[in-house]
This record gives C-alpha cells, sequence and structure tokens, in this order.
C-alpha cells in the first residue's frame, strides 16, 4: 500500500476511499505510543509532563470521529512525540555540535566516543590516530594484563595505555592526568612505568639508525630539499615533569622556570626517530648534551656516516651529516646556519631552507 493510501490522503488533500481501518489505526498509534514513550521518558527530565502530553494526545486520537480528523489527530501526535523524543535526546546524536565541546566522564570517556569528531580528539589528546593507537594497544595488551583478584577489578589495558600517551603528550602532572582518566596517583605512576617497559619490549628497534633501503631514501629525501647526503636533524627539547624528590630544583628549572629533563633527538624528514637521549636536568645547555650520549662517540669513530665523501657548496667534502640549530658547535658531521645580520643572499636561503627541515619536527613534538 502507498504512503498516500496509508495515511489516508493523496497529494492534493483529499481523502481516499481505501484508507486505514478505525481499528488498525487506533492500533498502530498505541505501538507508536509504546515505543516512544518507553524511548523518550527514560531520559527526559520533564517525565510529568511528557506523559500528560501522551495522554491527552491519546485520548484525541481514540475518540471516533471521521476518517480524515482521525487520520490527522494520529500523524499531528506522532510528530509531536518524534519532535519532544528528539528535544529529550532520546535519539543519540551522531555527531556532537560543533560549536561545543563534549562533556562526559573525563578524558579517558571522551577517547571512548565514536563519532567524526573522535579523529580530532584523539590527535589533540594522544598526539596520534585511533588507528595507530589500536596498533599499539593491540601489541601491548598482553604484557600489562593484570588478574583479577578479590579486592577490585584491574585497570584494562587500553586504558592504562591511554593514561601512558596521554602523560607523555600533555606533559600534565599525575594529580591533574589521573583525574581526567579516573584513577588513582599511584595507578598513574605504575601505568607509565609498565607501559614503557611494555614499549621497550615489543618495539626493540624502531628507534634505530637507517641502513640499506631506508638510508637510501632519507638520503634521497634531504637531497630533494637541498642538503645532499644528509642524514638527518639534531636539536634538544625539554619533557616537562615533576620535580624529583631530594633533588636540587635550581638543576632542573629551564629558561621558562618548569621542571624540565633534556631530550637529544635525532630524526629524518619523515619525522622518523633515529636517535634519542633522555637523562640530564632541563638547565643543562644544548652544547653540553652533544657531547654526553653515546651520540657523539660513534660519529667521531666514524660508525654512523660511512657513505662515499659528497662535496658540499664551497668545495667542502663530507661523508655525511645531521643538521643543527647555532647551539651546536661546528663541527665535521653537524651543519649550522651562517647566521648574522648581514647576510649573502645565498646564505639567507641556505638558512631558511635548514630552519624549515629543523622547526618541522620541532613543531610536531611540542603539539
Amino acid at each position: 500500500m502507498s504512503l498516500e493510501a496509508a495515511s489516508g490522503m493523496d497529494i492534493d488533500g483529499e481523502v481516499r476511499r481505501d484508507v486505514l481501518t478505525t481499528a488498525e489505526r487506533t492500533a498502530g498509534a498505541a505501538a507508536f505510543n509504546v515505543v516512544l514513550f518507553r524511548n523518550g521518558c527514560q531520559m527526559a527530565s520533564s517525565e510529568g509532563k511528557f506523559k500528560a502530553v501522551v495522554r491527552a494526545r491519546r485520548k484525541l486520537s481514540m475518540l471516533p470521529t471521521t476518517a480524515q480528523s482521525l487520520d490527522v489527530g494520529a500523524i499531528s501526535d506522532a510528530v509531536l512525540q518524534v519532535c519532544y523524543t528528539m528535544g529529550c535526546s532520546a535519539f543519540p546524536r551522531a555527531t556532537p555540535r560543533w560549536w561545543m565541546k563534549r562533556q562526559t566522564g573525563g578524558t579517558w570517556e571522551d577517547l571512548r566516543q565514536c563519532d567524526d569528531a573522535t579523529d580530532d580528539y584523539f590527535k589533540d589528546k594522544l598526539r596520534m590516530s585511533p588507528r595507530v593507537f589500536s596498533e599499539i594497544a593491540e601489541n601491548l595488551s598482553p604484557r600489562l594484563q593484570r588478574r583479577v583478584t578479590f579486592y577490585r577489578v584491574p585497570l584494562q589495558p587500553d586504558h592504562i595505555i591511554a593514561y601512558a600517551l596521554y602523560r607523555w603528550a600533555s606533559g600534565e602532572t599525575y594529580d591533574s592526568g589521573t583525574c581526567s582518566f579516573g584513577i588513582g596517583r599511584s595507578s598513574g605512576i605504575t601505568a607509565v612505568r609498565d607501559v614503557t617497559a611494555a614499549l621497550l619490549t615489543a618495539y626493540p628497534d624502531k628507534i634505530s639508525w637507517p641502513t640499506g633501503m631506508q638510508k637510501a631514501v632519507v638520503l634521497r629525501v634531504f637531497a630533494d630539499k637541498g642538503f645532499p647526503n644528509c642524514h638527518g636533524c639534531i636539536d634538544c627539547t625539554h619533557i616537562y615533569i615533576d620535580k624529583p624528590p631530594n633533588a636540587n630544583g635550581e638543576d632542573y628549572c629551564d629558561r621558562k622556570r618548569r621542571f624540565s629533563v633534556q631530550a637529544q633527538v635525532v630524526v629524518d624528514m619523515n619525522l622518523r626517530v633515529m636517535d634519542v637521549f633522555v637523562s640530564y636536568p632541563g638547565s643543562l645547555h644544548d652544547m653540553r648534551m652533544l657531547d654526553l650520549p653515546s651520540l657523539w662517540a660513534r660519529a667521531e669513530a666514524g660508525q654512523l656516516f660511512t657513505g662515499p665523501p659528497v662535496m658540499l657548496p664551497f668545495g667542502v667534502w663530507t661523508n655525511g651529516y645531521l643538521l643543527g640549530d647555532n647551539g651546536y658547535p661546528q663541527s665535521e658531521w653537524i651543519v649550522v646556519p651562517y647566521g648574522g645580520l648581514a647576510q649573502h643572499p645565498s646564505e639567507a636561503r641556505v638558512d631558511n631552507k635548514q630552519k624549515t627541515a629543523r622547526e618541522q619536527w620541532r613543531g610536531r613534538l611540542a603539539g
């Protein structure tokens, strides 16, 4: 039967003869009332007012009247109840209102929502997409399973991993970060330690110096940017921490007067980390950081740059090098900007290209 026949009207509003009987219309309206009443009243704040409206509309639909008036009453009754139920949020919205932030049970509950704002929320809170997070959680879950005891239900692995990643991405203190994930401070500290150990076990070769085909791709990308035989960029960044107990606070205060530790990172043009060293307080200078990790010893011993020599502009020969800022000293394997105010146009172009290459990864890491 067509829609016009079911509603009892044609397009011009004239009554058809093949309309539903009074009993059929009454049964359909009653069934629709039951479904909408169950879905709408459970989430409506004004439940009593909604019931009163339903009773009044039901009595109107039950009254013996002409076929046209009964159909109009049933249709208006359905429209009223659908609009009221949608206003009471009985029907879940697939997409949150774009002008409002989601407010649920904290960061962890927001990460568990599934809609078209999930990708942006993951990148904002964890600096990664849901797909990458799912891959990490799948690989680390067997190493983070907790046994169920008589005292409490253990935290799930994805919950633990999400908090550790959020802690590293945001730099929030344990006191504020654990509240948004619904866990205690001691549980947060344990979670970060366990996830760190699990990551090092599951991905032992993720941070490594490129070799073979991967090395050739890196060299080709840098050569296309105007830096032949370049292997990557080197720079330092600060990782904010809580003040270590029984430690001198001035040692860990950086230039922004925040407690941090220094991290020296080497990346390629695809922002893949090839070497990282994190240990020393935030007050340490970049030049001092260069002498401490094993990167310096390997570079000076000729173990990092083993390719054939290439001549750079101004007749400089090199087997390979890294791009660094003026905080590093000039050496055979670190190329720093020319600097200065009165630069030659060619020097300014080289400095601009180098700055773009170096600052790309810093912007991604700092968010």
